[in-house]
């Protein structure tokens, strides 16, 4: 067998950071996705890692999610944020217009940073069971994905909705960034 054919059977590797403003549910999701259970109770996080295995067009991914302390205009992002990291969540809560706000300070930062001009990132509007209390709407979510050409989700951490769509969302992106699709070759067939 071909170092090729081995390597297609291995499980990539890929890194992904969870970045938001204070208390808009980043651990929520990390947890609810990676052990699948709802944390009720708010301790601020520092930093964790957790790392699952998913599936995603026939191949596995080992993915390692670095969940974040909440980020604010005056935080600065850790290098390990930025340097070795394949995508980024994006997290505000829909009950919260200025976590909302704080997403285009926490992705210049990170362009500024990887001196890119996009990142394979999702946006999620976290905490969609709080419907009532929304500050944010589903369209303001659409607009800012659509101008970053990024995906966008409402989710509730509390109740599982659309926790999973976050993260095989954000591998698709990572393929794409990673393997753009060819130009049609016009002209020669090399044969």
């Amino acid at each position: 067998m071909s170092s090729a054919a081995a390597g297609a059977n291995q499980a990539r590797q890929r890194r992904i950071a969870v970045l938001g403003a204070r208390a808009v549910g980043k651990s929520s999701l990390v947890i609810q996705f990676c052990e699948n259970h709802f944390v009720d109770s708010y301790y601020p996080t520092i930093e964790n890692t957790f790392t699952k295995t998913i599936k995603y067009r026939g191949h596995e991914y080992v993915v390692e999610i670095m969940d974040t302390a909440g980020q604010d205009e005056y935080s600065i992002l850790s290098s390990h944020h930025a340097s070795s990291v394949h995508g980024y969540v994006l997290v505000y809560s829909i009950a919260s217009r200025s976590s909302f706000d704080m997403l285009k300070v926490i992705r210049d930062k990170i362009l500024d940073f990887t001196g890119l001009d996009n990142v394979p990132c999702v946006i999620v509007g976290n905490k969609c069971d709080l419907n009532i209390q929304r500050q944010v709407s589903q369209q303001e979510g659409k607009e800012m994905a659509e101008q970053w050409n990024s995906p966008t989700v409402e989710t509730s951490a509390k109740h599982n909705e659309n926790v999973a769509k976050i993260f095989d969302m954000l591998i698709a992106e990572i393929e794409k960034a990673n393997n753009p699709p060819s130009e049609e070759k016009g002209g020669c067939i090399v044969s």
